[in-house]
């Protein structure tokens, strides 16, 4: 597939050796040309979980911020490079969003659907701009060999057609998915009967405030033998219980029976119900579908960790930097195919030294390093990710 930055390239290239593989028309049979819509469950997952579960949200708002706030850095044929123009671009992607917000929507976009979009704008030949797009209206369309031809995006009635590789082209992160050949899988989709379990858990318990806290009894007809209760006295009285006794406003009122009726109260409560560690299992489930441990969100229970510093620690090494490193590695990519010919080699990378989470994993490191006897300093440098010293100059 085309590059997302090839069309930067101002001058014209020498055309390239058609290369396809063999197996990619397998999964295109019949498909060529013809719209694939993101499927429509994920949207409703993301509704259910990101706008309706605090485990969710405060999950994904988590790791959002941290990747953002990860700084960048990019070297040129190892040299460091500081004012790289992908890195300036990524500071001040366009006119309506900070870099923060830009990096907080992709990673938000990948942990809801699995998917996150951007759209480059360029202008004169030279990438300008930089615009995420939502992923609940891009639509891909495969190509003869498999690869997307097209990207199609809809707002409403209007439909806009991104050819690959073209001067619209779309950058496409994704998940993987064993399942499905163009889209990523929604980490939501593995949490999803947890999910469930833990909105119903809070349904039921608005529920049970509503009615002064109390489990639900039954009216018990102690009439004469074989007598049982009219259809308009049925209905009347079942009027009565959900206007007058029913709902927060009436917690508390007392309940006058007449006509042989008994209130018995059911036995089953939410402790027989395990409903506390039901609910509290299934945010568990969530937070480590997300990649969250439960003792960074305040989570009771499977807290493997000795100690809250040990968890955020683990939080950041296994799940921030490998999806900035997964965001840093789409545009390094993009990045490297417009940069042919006499252009220098683009590397990113992260720097970790400015991670406070990670500072006394840091101050560990260079403590060995510096007892290391046997290294030079030039050495040294190099273990801990810096190069050679410059050389001093002699004074005039």
């Amino acid at each position: 597939m085309p590059s997302f930055f090839s069309r930067l390239k101002g001058a014209a290239s020498a055309p390239a050796q058609v290369k396809s593989s063999r197996t990619a028309a397998l999964f295109s049979v019949g498909l060529p040309g013809l719209m694939r819509p993101q499927p429509r469950h994920v949207s409703e997952l993301v509704r259910q979980g990101y706008e309706q579960n605090p485990i969710v949200f405060r999950s994904v708002r988590m790791i959002a911020e941290a990747v953002a706030s990860v700084p960048w850095l990019a070297y040129e044929n190892g040299v460091e490079t500081p004012d790289h123009p992908l890195l300036v671009l990524l500071a001040n992607p366009n006119p309506a969003q900070s870099s923060t917000s830009f990096l907080e929507m992709l990673v938000s976009n990948l942990l809801l659907f699995g998917n996150a979009y951007v759209e480059g704008v360029s202008l004169d030949g030279q990438l300008r701009e930089l615009h995420g797009l939502r992923p609940d209206r891009m639509s891909i369309v495969p190509g003869p060999n498999g690869w997307p031809a097209a990207f199609e995006y809809r707002v409403g009635a209007e439909r806009i057609r991104f050819a690959a590789g073209d001067s619209g082209a779309i950058l496409h992160f994704k998940i993987f998915a064993p399942l499905d050949d163009h889209y990523g899988v929604s980490p939501l989709a593995a949490a999803e009967t947890a999910l469930d379990i833990h909105n119903a858990a809070g349904v039921w318990n608005r529920a049970l405030l509503e009615n002064a806290a109390r489990p639900s009894g039954a009216l018990v007809y102690a009439g004469p033998e074989g007598a049982t209760l009219s259809d308009e006295q049925f209905d009347r009285l079942k009027s009565e219980l959900d206007e007058s006794f029913s709902g927060a406003r009436n917690a508390g009122r007392p309940l006058l029976l007449e006509g042989g009726l008994d209130w018995k109260a059911l036995s089953l409560t939410p402790k027989d119900m395990d409903f506390i560690e039901a609910k509290a299992a299934a945010a568990r489930e969530i937070a480590l579908a997300l990649g969250v441990p439960p003792l960074v969100l305040g989570l009771p229970g499977d807290n493997t960790f000795s100690n809250y510093q040990e968890a955020n620690r683990a939080f950041w090494r296994q799940t921030v930097l490998p999806f900035a490193s997964r965001l840093q590695a789409g545009f390094q990519s993009g990045f490297q195919s417009w940069q042919s010919g006499d252009f220098p080699q683009l590397e990113l990378r992260l720097d970790t030294d400015r991670i406070d989470a990670l500072a006394s994993e840091r101050a560990a490191e260079w403590a060995r390093v510096t007892s290391a006897s046997f290294l030079t300093d030039d050495e040294k440098r190099e273990a801990v990710g810096y190069g050679p010293r410059p050389p001093r100059q002699a004074n005039p």
